[in-house]
Parts: structure tokens; sequence; C-alpha cells
């Protein structure tokens, strides 16, 4: 028979902001007996149900797929993009990641560029703004090819893949110390620019987005390697390099 899973008691230091325009500040909430089976989204799920019970206004928080694959959920844990562990989404971080009596500071993305809503829940249109600027291929191909019409090579067709598995989940910009997309935009381009139907426009790709990237006031590539740590889908940070030499290309 398997053993009953273990139990846990957290505090949690919660950012409470009604909306945009409203004061903020942190509420503290006592959690008792969690199973560390359950997920820290699971865990608020249980801390909404004792709010809407007591009658008080439930925490806000993004959330879809919880599968580590939509990118919506995203918040501050302890001060570390989507919490303490690698290459993991923070729907996708259990509680067996924390100790009993641990105390867990939960703040939303702090950008400019993504604006707070309510609460941990951030607006990352910004990102799709960026996508509308050049992240997409304008060439009309027609019908779809024959698949063999256009070889590509195992290596160039796995790290075109590895590209874009970015999930917009907006970690590398809560962490970089000057707010940059620069991660994501080269994400969003290698994926495109490594294969060859994204090459002809290539260039003119690289410059739209990366001015759309200024003019939604997201700051310059501090360096600092912070984005690549705090990846959930571990996409590194040399493509950052990458993009700036595709702003030369015609």
């Amino acid at each position: 028979m398997d053993a009953a899973p273990a139990r846990i008691n957290l505090t949690l230091r919660l950012w409470r902001q009604a909306g945009p325009d409203q004061p903020g500040g942190f509420e503290t909430h006592r959690l008792e007996q969690l199973s560390t089976d359950l997920s820290l989204l699971e865990a608020l799920d249980r801390l909404n149900d004792q709010l809407l019970r007591a009658g008080e206004r439930p925490l806000s928080f993004e959330h879809d797929c919880r599968e580590g694959i939509c990118g919506s959920c995203g918040f501050l844990v302890n001060g570390q993009a989507h919490g303490p562990q690698a290459a993991t989404t923070v729907c996708q971080l259990y509680l067996r990641q924390f100790r009993d009596g641990d105390t867990l500071v939960l703040e939303p993305w702090r950008a400019r560029a993504l604006p707070l809503l309510a609460d941990l829940t951030v607006d990352r249109s910004a990102f799709d703004r960026l996508i509308a600027a050049g992240g997409y291929c304008s060439v009309n191909t027609g019908n779809a090819p024959e698949a063999n019409s256009i070889l590509i090579g195992r290596d160039q067709a796995a790290s075109a893949f590895d590209t874009a598995t970015c999930i917009g989940c907006a970690a590398c910009v809560a962490s970089c110390r000057n707010a940059s997309a620069s991660l994501f935009v080269a994400a969003k381009l290698a994926h495109l620019g490594q294969l060859p139907q994204g090459q002809p426009e290539q260039g003119r790709r690289a410059r739209a987005m990366v001015a759309q990237m200024a003019a939604e006031g997201f700051g310059g590539c501090s360096s600092h390697l912070e984005c690549e740590a705090a990846c959930p889908q571990q996409i590194s940070a040399d493509w950052i390099s990458w993009m700036r030499r595709q702003l030369a290309r015609p």
C-alpha cells in the first residue's frame, strides 16, 4: 500500500491590490494540513475557498492549462520567478519543494511594460503586440508544399524547435534588472529564422520586433543571464546575441 502523502503548514504573504488604481500591500494568510502532492496553485485554490467562505475577495492569479505549457501562470515566489525549482512553471511547482512552517512571499511580475491588473495578475498584452510587429512569416506560400521539397537537417530542426518552446510567461522580463524582453523576442525570431521559410524576412522582422520592444517600455539586455536561469523552457540567452546579428541583415 502506498504511503499517505506528507502534510505541511505554510504561511503566505500575498500582494493584494484590487485594481491598477487601487493601493496595494501584503496580507498574511495561514494554510494548514496541505498535502505535499498539491501544486502551489492548488494551494491558492484552497486559500480562495477559505476567503470566499469568509465573505472576502478571492485572490486574483492567472492560469489555464496548469500543465506548464500555456504560459498563463507566473509570479514571484520569494523573489524568484516561478519559484525555486529550475525549468518549472509555477503551476508545476509542488509543495514538496517546501518545508513545514515555511513562509512564502508571493508577488506579481514587476515591470512597467507588464502593468498590474489585480493581486498577482499582470497585463501581458505587450507580448501580443511584439508578435504582431513581426513574429510571423508574411510570404504567401500557397498550398502546403511536399514535405521533402526543402530538406532540413535534424540538428537545425531540433534547434528551431527548442526556441519555439517559449511559452511567453514573461519570467525573463520579471527576472531582468532592466525588465528586458530580449530573450522572448530572440526566441520568437530564432524559431522562424533558423528555417528556410523564415529567412527572407529575417532582418526586417528583427528590426520591427526590437523597435516594438523599445516602444512598449521594455529595457535593454542587462547581460546578467537571469532570463536564462528563470526560463521554464531553459531557452539559452545565446540567442540574444544571435538576434543582434540579425539586425544587420537586409
